[in-house]
């Protein structure tokens, strides 16, 4: 979904997916605006990740509205605060999710991303896009990852000339940024259950997180010897990749893993593919060097030199 559409209720288990609420016919937006950061399921092993901001004038008093700690609100107090705040024409949000598949893909990928810079990239997302939207924020609050202060250094040259508070517990104490987590944690909810029947994946789920027994016996429930588990798991996770182990899983071993130097050092060299010549000529190898970083990359030689 793109930024700037009219939310629809649609939470997609798309890698990236942003939804906005539309509001850039509000003259607000353009005078000075707070803005709060917070993050739903960076801990579970299932589902998406959700980041959300939500925004308002400097000059509301928000603080008579019930926000709180997402954590700390029932389920059904969660829905109801978040139809309210979505309702309201006097606060935008914006959220940003991003898959279990993306998380894996990036944690696992050849060039390797923390999930601290998935973290980190998208805040810039839910503050850029309510930026972009037209909002003039001036001060920002965001739950700290990592070390408060270095946190907020980097975010400072990011955004310059706003102002950022950025300190433990701040849903708890600040209620835009409380606003903020009832928005990612009710997307999250959803973008479970959503991502679940579009996979057509059956059982109970439970909360997504590894404390939880039913998610374990789901997990359990849903491993492919071979494949592994379907796309609503994070793979990057250790207790998914714990559970890929033998007996329940079959070990898988590359060619190229652990490839090792002639003096017994793993290296990373590029991985040869080794093709029977037709006519029994024997093997021939490609090492890739000189070839295109595109080729190289992906393990690609040229077909003519091997049949």
């Amino acid at each position: 979904m793109d930024d700037g559409t009219v939310y629809t209720r649609d939470f997609s288990c798309v890698a990236g997916t942003r939804i906005v609420n539309q509001l850039r016919n509000e003259q607000w937006i353009r005078s000075p605006c707070i803005l709060g950061v917070d993050e739903a399921g960076r801990g579970p092993v299932l589902g998406p990740m959700v980041y959300a901001s939500a925004f308002c004038p400097q000059s509301s008093n928000i603080s008579d509205r019930g926000y709180a700690d997402s954590k700390t609100l029932t389920h059904e107090a969660r829905a109801k605060l978040f139809r309210a705040i979505d309702a309201d024409t006097g606060v935008g949000w914006v959220a940003h999710i991003m898959s279990a598949q993306h998380i894996s893909n990036h944690m696992l990928g050849k060039d390797k991303v923390s999930l601290n810079s998935l973290a980190f990239d998208a805040t810039c997302h839910v503050i850029r896009s309510a930026l972009e939207g037209g909002a003039n924020i001036k001060q920002v609050y965001v739950d700290t990852v990592g070390d408060a202060e270095r946190h907020r250094e980097r975010l400072s040259r990011a955004f310059p000339g706003i102002d950022f508070t950025v300190c433990p517990k701040a849903d708890s104490l600040y209620p835009i940024v409380s606003a903020a987590s009832i928005v990612a944690k009710v997307i999250r909810d959803k973008s479970l259950v959503d991502c679940q029947q579009v996979l057509s994946l059956q059982g109970d789920v439970g909360t997504g997180y590894p404390g939880d027994a039913a998610t374990m016996v789901w997990l359990k429930g849903h491993i492919h010897p071979v494949l592994g588990f379907p796309p609503l798991v994070r793979h990057s996770w250790e207790t998914s990749a714990r559970m890929l182990e033998p007996p329940e899983a079959v070990s898988i071993k590359f060619e190229a893993d652990d490839a090792v130097d002639g003096g017994g050092a793993i290296c990373s060299a590029q991985q040869r593919l080794n093709f029977a010549r037709t006519g029994g000529a024997g093997l021939v190898e490609s090492s890739g060097l000189g070839r295109h970083i595109f080729f190289r990359a992906r393990k690609l030689q040229r077909v003519t030199d091997v049949f």
